[in-house]
């Protein structure tokens, strides 16, 4: 059973994600992140407005499939509870981009918030597997 402390560090967590979204935006991390460019390079011969379009059927795909995960019950809500977690340990690739480069990195002040929030999470939703 999900805690109301996971549903709560979890809540919490969203206005983190749009902070940190909000920065990488403001800081350009689409021009200089190999990731970003791995991912979207498909989309480059894309008009805006189809690239735009693209991404935002993809969006309500996953949005359709963690929907009906989520209604097949407990064991689905913390798989995807995981998948959650490990989105906060994926926000470490931040601070490991400063380092490689030796100062600020797209995303980094936002990013160092992640590490506490992943702490708790984890500490929380391993809690609840080892009471199963």
């Amino acid at each position: 059973m999900i805690t109301s402390r996971l549903k709560t560090i979890f809540a919490l967590s969203i206005p983190l994600f749009i902070a940190h979204g909000i920065e990488e935006i403001m800081t350009g991390m689409y021009d200089v992140d190999n990731q970003v460019h791995f991912l979207f390079s498909p989309l480059a011969n894309f008009s805006s407005q189809g690239a735009t379009f693209v991404v935002f059927q993809v969006m309500l795909w996953l949005l359709l499939i963690v929907s009906f995960l989520l209604l097949l019950g407990p064991k689905w809500q913390f798989r995807l509870l995981a998948v959650v977690g490990l989105l906060y340990l994926y926000e470490f690739s931040h601070i490991l981009g400063a380092i490689s480069v030796g100062g600020y990195y797209p995303g980094l002040w936002t990013a160092l918030l992640f590490p506490v929030v992943a702490f708790f999470y984890w500490k929380e939703l391993l809690g609840i597997l080892m009471k199963r």
